[in-house]
């Protein structure tokens, strides 16, 4: 057999393989967080990788508080669409999906609770802006209108998910169960394959499928570093703490030129922090509220106010912190305790530091010619009106346009070259002084 007709049979047989189907599976994808633009972004290519290798099913472990409702959206929308079912199982016990995990959990094919976990409270808030009666009943209508757009599809209670909405009604597993809620109460993933293989369920677009489980391996999909990296600075105590830590390094290598070090740790650290912010919705009002504070320490170290400069930006900048990002819920906000912890001693640094910079600018040189500026010495000879005289250990010429005498005190006024200006300061003469 020659060698064209070996690479042709190889060749062919590559064209074979890669149009068959892959061996099937189940793609798990894990959030254990709150519902932002990472979580969405991790589900959202989680999913299309199970639509890419053909898996047989997707089940997405839910633990969340909530989160953003934009986010919240995009999500379900690619699992609605999405060619492989989706399974979403709350889990562990003492877990929940509340607020836009509830909607997540009512969007999926197959919407499965662990014992112990509870669901619902998906009322629509709005953080930081006072809204009248008749837009917050649009933005309730809206909220339940989306809602029942796909709980009906799916065979659960459109009234009881609705209520969840309206009335903020949560429910415990069995609750659920019991209402039609979710379709499953599974105490492991072992058990929730076993109650699920074989089930026939309603796709979306009204498609019959049968979920075939049994014996498959399960695939979990994990996060890309870029992605872990980013869900950990998207937690709003770390991008506030990084924005603190960034301004102060920047204010320490503006304090001490060419340092370098402080330059380089506090860029990195403010566009770390800006970066996340830019994904978070901040109040830009709190973050000016922030800076403000951060011109009272440094006033609070130019004018000695006692203290009520520098008070007035620890709760300037306090107040900033907490109401810096606009999130629905409290696990997406910066926490007192936080705000508090990071301010403190960050106004108390900054005022020393600013304290040190205006004292050593005030400070008189005390090396080189300007250093002798003001010293007191004493003349070895007549001025009149140039002579010698006896400063800071060495003798220099000098000159005084008033007359002094031989041990006479003077003063030095200025410093010309190897020069000096004096003027007498009186007293008796010195001549116990060393001479040299």
């Amino acid at each position: 057999m020659s060698r064209h007709t070996v690479v042709r049979i190889v060749l062919l047989a590559l064209l074979v393989l890669a149009a068959l189907p892959s061996f099937a599976e189940i793609v798990r994808i894990k959030v254990d967080d709150t519902i932002q633009p990472i979580s969405e972004e991790y589900i959202t290519r989680g999913l299309e990788d199970a639509a890419r290798t053909r898996a047989d099913a997707v089940i997405i472990e839910l633990r969340t508080p909530g989160g953003l409702g934009d986010s919240m959206r995009t999500i379900i929308e690619k699992m609605l669409a999405s060619p492989v079912p989706v399974i979403v199982y709350v889990t562990p016990s003492g877990g929940r999906a509340a607020s836009a995990g509830f909607f997540i959990l009512e969007a999926a094919d197959v919407a499965a609770m662990a014992p112990g976990t509870n669901t619902g409270a998906a009322h629509p808030v709005v953080m930081g802006v006072k809204i009248d009666e008749v837009m917050s009943k649009k933005l309730e209508n809206d909220a339940a209108a989306f809602m029942r757009s796909f709980v009906g599809k799916r065979g659960r209670n459109v009234e009881v998910a609705e209520s969840a909405v309206r009335e903020s009604k949560s429910w415990t597993d069995q609750e659920a169960l019991t209402q039609k809620l979710i379709d499953v109460v599974a105490g492991s993933m072992d058990d929730l394959i076993k109650q699920l293989d074989g089930k026939e369920i309603t796709r979306f677009n009204g498609e019959k499928a049968v979920l075939h489980l049994g014996g498959k391996t399960i695939r979990d999909y994990e996060m890309t570093t870029k992605q872990r990296v980013l869900g950990f600075l998207m937690d709003p105590n770390i991008a506030f703490i990084l924005f603190s830590i960034g301004m102060l390094a920047l204010y320490a290598e503006f304090n001490h030129p060419g340092a370098i070090v402080p330059g380089v740790v506090g860029g990195i650290a403010i566009l770390l922090s800006v970066f996340a912010m830019n994904l978070l919705p901040i109040r830009y009002a709190a973050l000016v509220m922030i800076l403000g504070a951060f011109v009272m320490f440094i006033l609070e170290a130019k004018f000695q106010s006692h203290g009520v400069l520098g008070i007035g930006g620890v709760v300037l900048m306090v107040i900033g912190a907490v109401l810096l990002i606009d999130a629905p819920i409290p696990e997406m906000r910066i926490k007192w305790l936080t705000a508090l912890a990071v301010t403190i001693p960050f106004g108390i640094i900054t005022v020393f530091l600013m304290t040190l910079a205006l004292r050593a600018r005030r400070l008189k040189v005390s090396t080189g010619r300007e250093g002798m500026v003001g010293e007191i010495g004493v003349a070895r000879t007549q001025l009149a009106p140039a002579g010698k005289v006896f400063v800071h250990g060495e003798l220099w010429d000098a000159t005084s346009h008033a007359p002094v005498s031989s041990g006479q005190q003077v003063v030095v006024r200025h410093v010309d070259g190897l020069r000096l200006e004096v003027e007498p300061v009186g007293g008796v003469p010195q001549e116990s002084v060393a001479r040299t």
